[in-house]
């Protein structure tokens, strides 16, 4: 019986993977005797440095997939960027919001400051008046001015009544206006503002109808019955008041019933319109004026220093009357009456 003879090289049948069965698989290294591990450790390839290794750069997929991305759409980043302005602008509008509230907050406490100081000083002795100057009032005396203006003895410029210095003055028909000022630190000054004298109203009294001079304002106001120079109540109004009686134009044919009141506007029609067209007049005319009959409004009738008379009716249209005049006292040296009633039909009467 021929014997079975195994090679020393064959390998023995190994149980367990069928991958070791396989013929020419290698045995793991670690099942190998120790002289062929040693063997092969040899033979292997020597492994990188952990250093360099760390240096070397890894493949773009490798650092693709080892590293944490996040997909945005352009909205949502737009969306981002908006509101991230929005937070911005918020901030920068809150620390710009605080800063008016500091500079009110600083201003608020210097002016509580200051009015509390001047409430302090109010009732002391401090700023005490030894001077008050009055200006403008030309048509009052020195005794009617004493008599409207009252400062109390010791009062200050911080305590004086302004308000009821003015309320005095105004009670006069003269004034029109009155400016109180402190001058520190111890005049106050008074300024006063009177009315124009516009014209002098010729008004007749009683059955008799004796005629009574009135100043008339040129706005309208009765300032004073104008008592004779001579009288003992003449001598006692300011000389002005004289002065620009003789300068002023006089209102005569004043209706009968007419009844002035002194710091009262007139409210009489036909006075009124001679008072317009007194105001109205530029021209060489106004100077010419002596006087104006003022009956009714129609037949108004201003005569001149030459003595022309002109029907000058309404105070309509007075630049086109006042034009027609002059043209026709230029044209006719001669012309002693003017009808200008009707300015688109004007007459007029000269003598040889």
């Amino acid at each position: 019986m021929p014997s079975s003879h195994v090679p020393s090289s064959a390998s023995a049948p190994v149980s367990g993977n069928p991958r070791n069965r396989r013929s020419g698989a290698k045995r793991p290294l670690k099942d190998a005797p120790s002289h062929q591990r040693a063997a092969a450790k040899r033979f292997e390839p020597a492994k990188p440095s952990k250093a360099r290794s760390a240096r070397a750069p890894r493949p773009a997929k490798a650092r693709a997939a080892s590293s944490k991305t996040t997909s945005r759409t352009v909205g949502e980043i737009n969306r981002s960027v908006r509101s991230h302005d929005r937070v911005t602008a918020a901030a920068r509008v809150a620390r710009a919001s605080r800063v008016p509230l500091i500079v009110l907050g600083v201003a608020v406490a210097v002016i509580l400051a200051a009015v509390i100081t001047l409430a302090a000083m109010a009732n002391t002795g401090a700023f005490r008046i030894q001077h008050v100057e009055i200006d403008g009032a030309e048509h009052l005396t020195d005794e009617e001015v004493s008599a409207l203006v009252s400062v109390p003895e010791g009062a200050t410029l911080l305590n004086v009544d302004a308000d009821g210095i003015r309320s005095s003055l105004i009670r006069d028909s003269w004034v029109e206006d009155v400016t109180v000022n402190r001058v520190f630190p111890d005049t106050l000054k008074i300024d006063v503002t009177e009315r124009e004298l516009g014209a002098i109203a010729e008004v007749p009294l009683g059955a008799s109808q004796t005629i009574q001079k009135w100043a008339l304002a040129d706005d309208g106001m009765w300032l004073m019955a104008i008592p004779e120079k001579s009288s003992e109540v003449g001598q006692k109004i300011s000389p002005k008041i004289y002065d620009d009686a003789d300068q002023a134009l006089h209102i005569k044919g004043v209706a009968y019933g007419v009844d002035p009141k002194i710091g009262a506007y007139c409210t009489d029609d036909p006075i009124l319109n001679a008072l317009s067209i007194i105001n109205g007049l530029t021209t060489d005319l106004a100077d010419e004026m002596k006087s104006v009959t003022a009956t009714d409004e129609e037949s108004t009738l201003l005569t001149l220093n030459n003595n022309i008379e002109i029907a000058f009716g309404s105070a309509d249209n007075i630049r086109e009357k006042e034009r027609i005049c002059n043209q026709i006292i230029e044209e006719n040296p001669g012309v002693v009456y003017i009808n200008v009633r009707v300015p688109d039909r004007p007459t007029w009467r000269a003598v040889s």
